[in-house]
């Protein structure tokens, strides 16, 4: 299992910006085009390994989405989007993120304390995104079963779980080696 997945890893190009290698790759950045088996892999390994005895998947804007969405028709569970942009919504919460790269502000709507989610994203790196959001989560007493990244490069991880106290799991651990795409382990290994 994940063959497709290793195999858009493997290949990825390399874009070097300032100190920092971007990987571009279907999961994190939607080009090339991701196959439909690929997204279908991802979501059958989450579905295998991760507890979804949960109320709503809970994705992050932009390259959460079609995770949460696939997911979602997978397993019947509805999701939410935390979103970049505000509505002001009357529920509406409000997240400063700083990432490795710069700062924004997240909006979490339609969670509600005692509910039990999932949450998911594409990639931590940082670690900055996922530590803004589950604190935030765990602020509002959102019940969070689980944490899944499909991507883990670097440190981040480690960085989120000691901040956060939530463990998060990881399908795949990379990193740039040499200008190439160097996959550690899976979450098959």
């Amino acid at each position: 299992m994940l063959d497709e997945v290793r195999k858009s890893l493997e290949t990825s190009p390399i874009v070097k910006k300032g100190e920092y290698n971007y990987f571009i790759n279907p999961i994190s950045d939607g080009i090339p085009s991701m196959k439909p088996s690929m997204l279908r892999e991802l979501t059958d390994i989450i579905i295998k390994h991760v507890n979804l005895d949960i109320d709503k998947i809970v994705a992050i804007e932009a390259m959460g989405i079609h995770l949460a969405t696939a997911l979602s028709l997978a397993t019947d569970i509805p999701f939410v989007i935390i979103r970049k942009r505000q509505y002001g919504l009357e529920d509406e919460i409000e997240i400063h993120q700083k990432t490795g790269y710069g700062s924004s502000n997240l909006y979490i709507n339609d969670l509600n304390a005692g509910e039990k989610i999932l949450l998911i994203d594409d990639v931590v790196s940082t670690g900055g995104t996922l530590i803004s959001t589950l604190n935030a989560l765990k602020e509002l007493d959102i019940d969070i079963k689980a944490a899944v990244v499909v991507i883990e490069k670097g440190e981040g991880k480690k960085i989120v779980e000691k901040e956060t106290n939530i463990p998060i799991f990881s399908v795949v651990k990379l990193n740039v080696v040499d200008g190439k795409v160097v996959i550690e382990k899976t979450i098959e290994d």
